[in-house]
C-alpha cells in the first residue's frame, strides 16, 4: 500500500512540474512595432530548454491604453536596435 501511495505522489509532483515549465515560454505570439519613448521596461529571458528561442518581453506605456506587456522577435532589426538603445539608455541613468 505504502509503494501505491509512493508511486502516485511521485506521478502527481511530476505532472505539476511538467505543466509548470510550459508555462515559462511566455512568447508565442511576437508583439507589434514599438516606438522606443513608450519603453518603461525590458525584460531578456534566457532560453529554456521547452522555449526556441531567447524571450525579449517588453512593457510599453500610453496614455490611451495605460501599461502593456508584448513579446518582441529577436530576430528583428528593430528588436536588435532596441536593444542597443535601451541599454545606453539605461547606462546614463535614466
Amino acid at each position: 500500500m505504502r509503494l501505491l501511495t509512493a508511486a502516485l505522489l511521485l506521478l502527481c509532483i511530476a505532472l505539476c512540474l511538467a505543466s509548470a515549465e510550459g508555462v515559462k515560454c511566455k512568447c508565442s505570439r511576437k508583439g507589434p512595432k514599438i516606438r522606443f519613448s513608450n519603453v518603461r521596461k525590458l525584460e531578456v529571458k534566457p532560453r529554456y530548454p521547452f522555449c526556441v528561442e531567447e524571450m525579449i518581453i517588453v512593457t510599453l506605456w500610453t496614455r490611451v491604453r495605460g501599461e502593456q506587456q508584448h513579446c518582441l522577435n529577436p530576430k528583428r532589426q528593430s528588436t536588435v536596435r532596441l536593444l542597443k538603445w535601451y541599454r545606453v539608455w539605461k547606462e546614463k541613468g535614466r
